[in-house]
């Protein structure tokens, strides 16, 4: 079931506190600890701030947002709405899957200058429970930080996404060891290349192959 379809965000509650974000996964950690640095410099009043939404309904609420600037003329005060997505390929069964994938599910980028009407805008906004916030504070992320997210939106290579580690037991599916069962050895994410240690004549034989042909035992 798609959340985006099946319930409208318009109908979701947004009488929550602005929160810190939670602990949880590490993309989550890292943003909240991204923002909550207090050394951020912010110039001609213009920063970017990690707005809290309901997970599932980022781009829902990225359009009520851009909505409610547009209706309450509101762009010399907030300039851009980002969801961070990044390709994924995922790896599995011997089926190579491409997908886009939120870097931080539940969390919307704005690019705005922080008063008490720009304030209003965004956290009234149908689907928005708070900004992350250091204190009592929205806590604005690091120019830095921000590029970093953005070079990783904007990456050529998909990242690769297998359900197999290093020293693991996966089956040979494939080739002249198919049905084959050995221990991953070392990966090879940029080529896409598995090391198998695979026992052959009484000996441990490492042989490379391609993440398409092994499957996790």
């Amino acid at each position: 079931m798609n959340p985006e379809t099946e319930h409208p965000v318009e109908e979701l509650d947004k009488d929550k506190r602005d929160l810190p974000l939670p602990e949880g996964t590490p993309d989550e950690a890292d943003l909240a600890e991204l923002a909550a640095s207090d050394q951020v410099q912010v110039q001609d009043g213009r920063a970017w701030y990690v707005v809290h939404s309901y997970s599932g309904y980022e781009n829902k609420v990225m359009k009520n947002l851009q909505n409610r600037i547009e209706s309450m003329n509101m762009q010399n005060k907030i300039f851009e709405v980002v969801v961070p997505t990044e390709e994924e390929i995922e790896i599995k069964e011997g089926h190579r899957r491409r997908t886009k994938k939120r870097v931080f599910p539940g969390y919307i980028l704005v690019n705005m200058i922080l008063d008490e009407e720009s304030w209003y805008v965004v956290r009234n906004t149908p689907g928005v429970t708070g900004f992350v916030s250091a204190g009592t504070q929205p806590a604005p992320l690091h120019p830095d930080e921000v590029s970093k997210i953005r070079q990783r939106m904007e990456a050529e290579a998909p990242r690769i996404k297998i359900s197999f580690r290093e020293g693991q037991s996966v089956r040979i599916v494939d080739g002249p060891f198919a049905d084959f069962v050995g221990i991953v050895e070392e990966l090879n994410l940029d080529k896409g290349k598995v090391t198998v240690l695979v026992s052959f004549f009484g000996r441990e034989t490492p042989v490379e192959l391609d993440f398409l042909q092994v499957q996790r035992q």
